[in-house]
């Protein structure tokens, strides 16, 4: 019988890692992130975990050893790491500006790593971390596992194929220390589509934009939408619908998309019942700003809504009065499903054998 697995979340956001973590039956001792407002969506939803306001760039492994009492060379301990990724996205952001801090975020993580020396590692990013070799430090990483005794395994996983109902595709890295362990394989055969989710309509009420019965309860609340949009949607069908219905419509039409038929066709769609959602941002209280139309109703998806196909919990709730701080908190997260899928596969490596280098 092993000991305990316990972990600590970098760059833990609101919390969907350490939800999972937990959830799979390891413990979560912190989370650390730079943002405060955080803390009260962190702390009161994952019981036990405290919330750590830090900015890695000038936080010292002696400081985190001092505030947890966690020791060097555990082999019980799990660090996580689910930087931020608007540096390696390939959407369209400004590398020179703001995301440009999180392309170095690795290198600090790693300055953890190396002082603690823990039993297990996970890493979490766009797939784009993977591919572009050239800036990226995640070679000088890998290296150092190597080079201190890791096995790891890698590769880009889809969270639908983890009983998550959404496409939505992050690389993995999960390493251990001596030891031989193997990312969760994909299943392909029971998924969750969006209508198993969010098609139930006890559990999410048919509601209009704007409307602010539920704000204060489950928050399942969509954002007001202007005139000319409601025009749009009411004139996008049912149940996966999209913006070329509309197109030869001079009053509804966008100047952006005229002879741009092949392209951005998501853009001011509905969902598919049938189907698994596009990738949750934390722009999807928009529909201009993808495929986040709600499948019947004239609206955008709601928070909760939004958060069920991210797979929190329903009682999993958001503490702010900013809708669109709230949507950043939820589209921003790693699906809690997709994390105890991950925690899990840690929990079965720690019976397989160590390896002796």
């Amino acid at each position: 019988m092993h000991d305990k697995l316990k972990a600590i979340d970098f760059f833990c956001g609101t919390g969907g890692m350490t939800c999972g973590f937990i959830e799979a039956g390891i413990e979560v001792l912190a989370g650390i992130d730079y943002q405060k407002g955080f803390k009260d969506t962190y702390e009161k939803n994952n019981s036990g975990a405290k919330y750590l306001c830090k900015d890695l760039f000038q936080y010292t492994p002696e400081e985190l050893e001092d505030t947890l009492g966690i020791g060097k060379n555990d082999k019980n301990l799990v660090f996580i790491a689910c930087s931020p990724c608007q540096y390696w996205t390939n959407m369209n952001t400004d590398k020179s500006g703001k995301s440009s801090v999180s392309k170095d975020l690795l290198n600090e993580f790693n300055r953890f790593v190396r002082y603690f020396n823990p039993g297990y590692i996970v890493l979490e990013n766009v797939p784009g971390f993977l591919k572009n070799k050239t800036e990226s430090p995640l070679g000088i990483f890998k290296a150092d596992l190597l080079k201190n005794n890791y096995l790891y395994d890698e590769d880009v996983l889809n969270a639908k194929y983890f009983g998550v109902p959404q496409n939505r595709r992050r690389y993995i890295l999960i390493a251990a220390k001596n030891k031989k362990l193997s990312l969760p394989k994909p299943n392909k055969e029971e998924l969750v589509l969006v209508e198993d989710v969010i098609g139930d309509e006890k559990r999410f009420p048919p509601i209009s934009a704007g409307d602010k019965k539920y704000w204060r309860t489950t928050q399942h609340y969509a954002a007001p939408m202007s005139e000319l949009n409601m025009k749009r949607i009411k004139n996008t069908s049912h149940n996966g619908g999209n913006r070329l219905e509309w197109k030869d419509n001079s009053d509804l039409q966008l100047s952006c998309y005229i002879g741009k038929d092949n392209q951005y066709t998501d853009y001011y769609g509905r969902m598919f019942w049938k189907k698994h959602s596009p990738t949750i941002t934390t722009k999807f209280i928009r529909t201009s700003n993808g495929r986040y139309g709600h499948p019947v109703q004239n609206r955008a998806l709601s928070l909760r809504e939004g958060a069920a196909l991210q797979t929190f919990p329903d009682n999993y709730k958001f503490y702010s009065d900013s809708i669109g701080e709230i949507a950043m908190m939820i589209g921003n997260a790693v699906p809690p499903q997709f994390a105890k899928v991950i925690g899990e596969s840690l929990i079965d490596s720690d019976n397989t054998e160590v390896v002796k280098f």
